[in-house]
């Protein structure tokens, strides 16, 4: 069945996974993370990226290729920025690592579709406009290793 992402899709970042090496985190672990859902503008990237080989033969004049390295795509969270609080500049700072979980969705355990990135910020920046629009701060990420796809939102502790 169809579906429209926003309403949707949840986007959480966790500082830990304890199973760091499977990418699954637990309940507790969602439960502590933050949930930025209602605060983001604007998503980019989040997606994995192959850099096909060609081989060419002597034995046609078509190039095959195959699958070569893979790589992140460059990935960033557009944030609206609140006027009192500084939570995205501080929990998102330049240099901190962790989990850009996306549920895409839903968070509900048993749900598939459970995307989780291991990250650092490599940016966080404030967007400046002379327009009639919102105040906005973007968060750029260095994906650090292959990301888990599609896994299953845990159902226990």
């Amino acid at each position: 069945m169809r579906f429209n992402r926003k309403g949707t899709t949840k986007i959480l970042f966790l500082p830990t996974i304890a199973a760091a090496d499977t990418l699954i985190p637990t309940s507790a672990e969602i439960s502590d993370g933050t949930d930025y859902t209602q605060q983001i503008n604007a998503i980019d990237g989040w997606s994995l990226e192959n850099q096909p080989i060609e081989t060419p033969d002597m034995a046609s004049t078509f190039v095959s290729k195959i699958g070569g390295d893979d790589s992140a795509a460059d990935s960033s969270l557009t944030f609206y920025e609140d006027s009192t609080a500084d939570d995205i500049e501080t929990e998102l700072a330049k240099g901190t690592s962790g989990y850009v979980v996306i549920f895409s969705k839903g968070n509900t355990a048993g749900n598939k579709g459970m995307d989780v990135f291991p990250v650092t910020v490599v940016s966080n920046s404030k967007q400046y406009s002379a327009d009639n629009e919102p105040a906005r701060i973007a968060v750029q990420f260095t994906i650090t290793a292959r990301p888990l796809f599609n896994g299953t939102v845990p159902t226990g502790p």
